[in-house]
């Protein structure tokens, strides 16, 4: 039976990101896995297959229920929040940049949200 999901970003600045991951995920629980591999939980979580022309890949988007208040609460603790939000029928989103270049999708669902919450 599977029990949980495991998400890994590669990173040219993995400590940065690590510490921006615990200011977005803060109050939920992290361990360290050894040597400073901080791990931390993440809310409940779905996935979904989308058809695709291109080579396929993969994206990860923390989901909230009010974009607006989760853009102001992540840029008053300095997380640093990119581009306008964009209204894209599914859902508003915008994205959340990590120190080693990298970024993590941001939305609120339009859609029926299966995980459980």
């Amino acid at each position: 039976m599977i029990t949980a999901a495991h998400a890994i970003i590669h990173s040219t600045d993995a400590e940065a990101d690590r510490e921006v991951l615990r200011e977005i995920l803060r109050g939920n629980r992290a361990v360290d896995a050894g040597d400073g591999w901080l791990i931390v939980a993440l809310p409940p979580a779905e996935v979904a297959v989308h058809p695709t022309d291109g080579p396929p890949r993969h994206e990860v988007y923390l989901m909230c229920d009010d974009i607006e208040a989760t853009i102001a609460d992540l840029v008053n603790r300095g997380v640093v929040v990119e581009g306008a939000v964009s209204d894209r029928g599914w859902g508003l989103l915008t994205s959340i940049r990590l120190p080693g270049g990298g970024a993590l999708g941001l939305y609120e669902p339009r859609h029926p949200v299966a995980a459980n919450r």
